[in-house]
């Protein structure tokens, strides 16, 4: 199922998402009520479309750009159990490796992809505790965007500001400008901007490392499993491998 569900994605066989009804219209800005009215509706307002999104299980496509060049190809899916998986095209070592992160009962996962280019059997090697997140080292940012984020959402008590913004540009839903209120705490989310379809899809993100924007969609699986077998490790890093030292030629060397 998670292999031709990211098959079907990757050749647009798949319907768009939102492809069927009008795109929805924005709410009024938070310039057309109260400041404290405006903010405290838009934060239920998101509160309610990720109570939504804990219960939608989805396979969706996006393109990514983090502006350093092509954007590249990410596949979201979601398991009705509460598993899931983000595939990032390029996201390890330096954007040579195609990276997953899979999120189980077991804990969460960094995974490595084969493809044409690099036809290996993927392996996975266990980097954090059922629902914590990934640690930077090992880590390609865009996992963070999905699931992960959604209980922080529906926390009224998280330190966040959040006001409803017009859609991003090409992005169908109701979008959510999310800010920290502590400037003495780690963010609980990556700032930006996020987009929720009705059904709870995540259409399109804007932050500080990229932007986001879903392609095609279709229904999630009952549950997301690993793509392969779990490994002692390490896991792979982000950054780009040192390069080989060069090769020194071998044999006698002619005296002068």
């Amino acid at each position: 199922m998670v292999a031709s569900a990211a098959a079907l994605l990757l050749t647009g066989v798949a319907a768009c998402s939102g492809a069927s009804g009008d795109d929805p219209q924005p709410a009024p800005s938070a310039s057309s009520a109260p400041p404290s009215e405006a903010v405290s509706g838009a934060r239920g307002l998101l509160a309610a479309k990720a109570a939504t999104a804990l219960d939608k299980a989805y396979s969706a496509l996006y393109s990514f750009d983090d502006g350093n060049g092509q954007p590249r190809n990410v596949v979201a899916q979601i398991g009705r159990d509460g598993t899931w998986r983000v595939d990032v095209s390029g996201g390890a070592l330096g954007g040579t490796a195609d990276v997953t992160i899979v999120s189980t009962a077991a804990g969460v996962f960094q995974c490595t992809l084969g493809s044409q280019s690099n036809p290996i059997s993927p392996t996975c090697v266990k980097v954090a505790k059922p629902g914590k997140r990934v640690p930077a080292d090992y880590s390609p940012k865009v996992e963070r965007l999905f699931r992960p984020g959604l209980s922080v959402f529906t926390d009224r008590q998280a330190a966040l500001s959040v006001a409803e913004v017009p859609p991003l540009a090409g992005a169908k839903g109701t979008c959510f400008s999310v800010d920290s209120i502590s400037a003495s705490l780690t963010a609980p989310v990556d700032v930006g901007i996020y987009c929720y379809a009705d059904d709870g899809v995540l259409t399109a993100v804007r932050v500080g490392f990229g932007e986001l924007k879903v392609s095609n969609q279709i229904d999630g699986p009952a549950t997301v499993p690993l793509p392969g077998p779990e490994t002692a490790g390490p896991p792979m890093g982000m950054d780009a491998p040192p390069a080989a030292p060069p090769v020194q030629p071998t044999g006698i060397v002619p005296s002068a």
